[in-house]
């Protein structure tokens, strides 16, 4: 997949060099969230490790990048999206250790290292989860107020994503769809909330933290939706066309499981078609930007072009 891509908008000036923004971005993604965590020493030490193994694994920090670049694009500044780019990764680390467990989709590898509670244990494994998902807000927190956003509003928003209409709901559906043949309306709802919610949320904060007017909102709410439901297709793609090593997690385990997926219900070809229509939707909501989003343009791109 090539990382330089031109932007589309009228200001271009240039390609965008979306390895370099996802290169530096993780760094200082990573360097906020050491900031932020309890040392690895602090008491109880074993739950402090076991939070900083699943948070420091690896991973392009793509949630923590699409906030950052919503924030660009609406005119704001990195630094004042950063606690919020921050609460959203505790979040998606959170749903991934839990997710791994025995209970649920029941894997030992995540990012090519081994699953938390294959290191820790299940108990704490349970316990780091949710001491990242309390975490997060307390990182979200610690973000200053925005004359359009006050912090009720970006606890709000935070919450809405990841509760159980949202981020739990979509969990909830996509176990109980296991083993039964649902409709492709039906996956459509798995896909929503499992995964588009909480990057939607993502570019959603970003604007927050530079107080973006409602249209921009709006915008980035089309774009986060989009790119969040292509993210999710092509996740089930490449479980059926990858292997354990360019993955870093089990491949053919949505297979295996009997997971709903839209290769299983539409076929390979259409759902690389519906991801591409879905990407093209995305691009047309950044149109408002006038070239400001070629950050937010690069990462819509390599949401449907990346191969792990």
């Amino acid at each position: 997949m090539p990382v330089t891509t031109k932007s589309r908008g009228p200001a271009s000036r240039g390609p965008f060099d979306l390895e370099d923004f996802l290169a530096t971005r993780t760094a200082a993604v990573n360097r906020a969230l050491d900031r932020f965590l309890p040392r690895a020493t602090a008491r109880p030490a074993t739950i402090h490790r076991a939070m900083r193994y699943s948070l420091f694994a690896g991973g392009k920090r793509m949630r923590p990048a699409l906030c950052l670049a919503a924030a660009v694009a609406c005119g704001g500044d990195e630094a004042e999206a950063m606690p919020l780019a921050c609460a959203v990764e505790c979040i998606h680390t959170y749903s991934l250790v839990h997710d791994d467990l025995p209970a649920m989709d029941n894997d030992d590898y995540r990012r090519g290292k081994l699953t938390n509670h294959k290191v820790f244990g299940e108990g704490i494994a349970v316990l780091a989860g949710d001491a990242l998902l309390t975490e997060a807000f307390e990182i979200a927190a610690r973000c200053r107020r925005w004359p359009r956003y006050p912090h009720q509003k970006v606890i709000l928003e935070l919450a809405g994503a990841a509760g159980s209409l949202q981020l739990i709901a979509g969990q909830v559906a996509d176990l109980e769809a296991e083993g039964k043949r649902i409709s492709a309306r039906q996956l459509r709802y798995i896909h929503e909330r499992k995964t588009s919610a909480l990057l939607c949320c993502s570019v959603r904060l970003g604007g927050m933290s530079a107080n973006c007017t409602p249209a921009q909102l709006e915008a980035l709410t089309r774009f986060g939706y989009s790119g969040g439901v292509t993210y999710q297709k092509i996740d089930d793609i490449l479980d059926v066309t990858q292997n354990k090593e360019k993955l870093g997690k089990t491949a053919g385990k949505d297979t295996k499981a009997q997971k709903a997926t839209y290769p299983a219900i539409v076929g390979l070809e259409k759902s690389r078609r519906i991801a591409q229509q879905l990407t093209g939707r995305a691009f047309a909501a950044l149109r408002l930007f006038r070239g400001q989003a070629a950050a937010l343009e690069a990462l819509a791109e390599f949401l449907l072009k990346r191969d792990r």
